[in-house]
């Protein structure tokens, strides 16, 4: 069974709210299964899926009242409902947005404790994030990221404990444990992070079953393409096949020139918010600054377009990448399979990722906002990775006041000056910190 993150962010939500919780992501990223796990934590567990069932779609679209809705519930179960110790798990709500409508009527009613789920796009193109509002939190849930995937092949949490502290103190890491985590994470540059490929391997070790598993993913997005929006699918689709060779090319800026000669930004912007919105591509926005807060200095029609998920991008390569990414054929350009890792490592971590990019100063892979300050990072594959113009250029520069950058690469960790050269796989300990106090009173003594 696979160690999730998410398992025990339900679990200690549960623990510290009455509230329901909505998580929602791309297909296949897991989430029906990890609450599937947390029922198990109940004397009883509902599940009612409003695609299988669509009967039970009616029945709520016709509820009047919370008793109402708890008499039509317990109707649609044969399962015994325990005060205070059931779980009610409503699935794929995008097909009956009424039930997440119910559910601040439910949760104030109090006789049962309720999780819901549904595929990111239906959540967004609903609006059901924001219906009821102090009664349902949102959890974005992603494939397992580079932590996820090597504690679900066999490395121990001592291990990962070691690595983090060589983050922490910007110390080098064990040339043995350095190279075994790299080997695993160009690995994870091939099996990627959703759960049936990750699960393959670790059954088989047999790439090309991953491989026939990461196509059906693939195959399972183009028929939500055609089902969810039939008059635009063949951009989107056209879109989602050019992301391995627009990631390919010099600057990684996706151009629409390359869907067509006369392509207008307006006329296709619709396809890339629906892709971004299914939760199976990440734009990655220019900011024109690096400068706190990154949104105001965004450019809306300049992005790059990474795949949601690292082992599908290597799944859309050309036949025989696998094995030449996993034995570090340097041959090939690992720059894009490296970004694409990075990308969506920081955004599994809450984080917004932008890029820079400037006539003067030149590129930066990456800045994003950390602990209030901004960090630029570089993403190198080849061995020179010492070579980054643009980041001298704007660390040097006074305006930005940038106090230090990461260059991700293959070596082992070493500190040059503000820039900080770090394993690419160390991308998994770049995560916010919880900036607001546990506890917090201010002392009116003497105004009362």
């Amino acid at each position: 069974m696979l160690k999730r993150k998410i398992d025990s962010y339900i679990k200690h939500f549960y623990a510290d709210t009455n509230k329901a919780l909505l998580l929602t992501g791309a297909r296949q990223t897991g989430k029906t299964f990890s609450i599937r796990e947390f029922g198990k934590t109940f004397k009883s567990f509902i599940e009612i899926n409003f695609i299988e069932n669509l009967k039970a779609v009616e029945a709520f679209k016709g509820a009047v009242g919370t008793s109402d809705l708890l008499l039509r519930l317990s109707a649609m179960t044969t399962e015994p409902l325990f005060k205070g110790d059931t779980l009610v798990f409503f699935d794929e709500v995008q097909e009956c947005p009424e039930i997440v409508t119910a559910v601040k009527f439910l949760v104030e009613e109090g006789s049962y404790r309720y999780i819901l789920s549904g595929s990111m796009l239906g959540v967004e193109l609903k609006d059901l994030r924001s219906e009821p509002v102090g009664y349902m939190g949102v959890k974005d849930m992603y494939p397992l990221d580079f932590e996820e995937f090597i504690s679900a092949v066999g490395v121990n949490d001592e291990v990962i404990a070691s690595l983090r502290r060589s983050w922490d103190e910007r110390l080098p890491v064990d040339d043995f444990v350095h190279t075994k985590i790299m080997e695993l994470f160009r690995l994870y540059l091939v099996v990627g992070g959703m759960p049936a490929a990750v699960q393959k391997y670790i059954d088989t070790n047999n790439l090309q079953a991953v491989l026939a598993e990461q196509q059906d993913i693939i195959r399972l997005y183009k028929r939500d393409i055609a089902r969810y929006d039939p008059d635009n699918k063949l951009y989107i689709e056209e879109i989602f096949d050019l992301v391995p060779s627009e990631l390919n090319a010099k600057n990684k800026r996706f151009i629409l020139k390359s869907l067509n000669a006369n392509a207008k930004y307006e006329r296709y912007e619709n396809s890339f918010i629906w892709l971004k919105n299914a939760g199976v591509a990440l734009p990655v926005y220019n900011a024109e600054e690096p400068k706190v807060p990154l949104r105001l200095s965004r450019s809306r029609n300049l992005f790059k377009l990474f795949q949601s998920d690292v082992g599908l991008l290597a799944a859309q390569y050309a036949d025989g990448i696998q094995l030449r990414i996993i034995t570090g054929d340097r041959n090939i350009n690992f720059g894009s399979v490296y970004e694409n890792a990075v990308a969506q490592e920081l955004v599994a971590h809450g984080l917004i990722p932008y890029y820079y990019n400037n006539k003067k100063r030149g590129e930066l892979d990456f800045v994003i906002e950390l602990d209030g300050r901004v960090l630029p990072i570089e993403v190198k594959s080849g061995k020179y990775y010492e070579a980054h113009r643009a980041l001298a250029n704007i660390m040097e520069c006074g305006a930005y006041h940038l106090t230090d950058a990461v260059v991700f690469n293959y070596d082992n960790l070493k500190v040059d000056g503000k820039i900080l050269y770090a394993p690419v796989y160390m991308i998994m300990f770049v995560q916010k910190k919880d900036m607001a106090p546990d506890f917090y009173k201010i002392d009116l003594s003497g105004l009362n």
